[in-house]
Order: C-alpha cells, then sequence, then structure tokens
C-alpha cells in the first residue's frame, strides 16, 4: 500500500475526516487531501510521526510503501489479488501491534489464523483426489 492508502485506511478506521486529521496534525486539509490522493508526499520525517501517532500505528509502517512482511512470489492472480492479500496483512498486522488486545488474544488470533490455513489445505487436498479413490464424501476433520 501506498502512504496515502495507509493514511487513509486509518483515518477512516479511526472515524476522523480530513479536516480532524488536519487540525490535529497542524496541516491543511488540502494537505492531507493531497497525501491521500498520492500527489504530494510529507518533506519531514516528523510529520510521519505525528500521524502514525494520532491513528495509533508505526511511523515506520506508514513511511514505507508496499511493504509487506511475506514475499509472495509467483502469485497469479493478479494485482487484486496481490493487493487485497497486502491490505489483509496490513490489516492483522495492526491488530498484533496494537494494545486493544491482550497476548493471549493475540495467540488465540494466530491459532485461528493457523487452523483456517490447515482446513483450506485439506479442503484442497480432499478436491485433487479423483472421486473413484475417496472414501467418503468429505475430508475427515481428525486428519
Amino acid at each position: 500500500m501506498t502512504f496515502g492508502e495507509k493514511l487513509r485506511k486509518h483515518r477512516t478506521a479511526k472515524r476522523f475526516t480530513q479536516s480532524e486529521l488536519a487540525k490535529l496534525a497542524g496541516l491543511s486539509i488540502n494537505t492531507i487531501s493531497n497525501y491521500e490522493k498520492g500527489t504530494t508526499y510529507p518533506q519531514n520525517r516528523e510529520i510521519y510521526t505525528k500521524l502514525a501517532e494520532i491513528l495509533g500505528i508505526d511511523p515506520d509502517y506508514l513511511h514505507n510503501e508496499n511493504d509487506t512482511p511475506v514475499d509472495l512470489p509467483g502469485l497469479k492472480y493478479g494485482k487484486r489479488a496481490r493487493r487485497q492479500i497486502s491490505e489483509i496483512l496490513d490489516d492483522v498486522k495492526s491488530f498484533f501491534e496494537s494494545d486493544r488486545m491482550s497476548d493471549e488474544e493475540k495467540d488465540g488470533l494466530m491459532q485461528s489464523l493457523q487452523q483456517l490455513y490447515w482446513e483450506a489445505r485439506k479442503e484442497d487436498r480432499f478436491r485433487s483426489v479423483p472421486r473413484r479413490h475417496r472414501k467418503s464424501g468429505k475430508p475427515e476433520s481428525g486428519e
């Protein structure tokens, strides 16, 4: 995601208008609008820090563009899928970095994500077996 996309995403998540964010950051509405459109970027690192502080996110995350914590080589589903995956990973990352969840809740979230992955893998393996070789209509839950 670009700086502007991240700024808009987190501003709207906090339910700030551009005007409210501009006032809190000591910037003009046009500046915030231009940041979100990607026509300008902060010239001073302190602006990234101030915006990140207001939005409750890491300044480095806001400053770094197109950073995906996982390399996605060979993703064959195009830009839209890559963008969706990046957004999902950004959302999960923000949950893990926030104080909104306890460590136990974060552990539970991670376990749930892993469980979803393994269930999907099991379904993929089941679908890849020809029907005549399947033992039953659905994969067993204990596998």
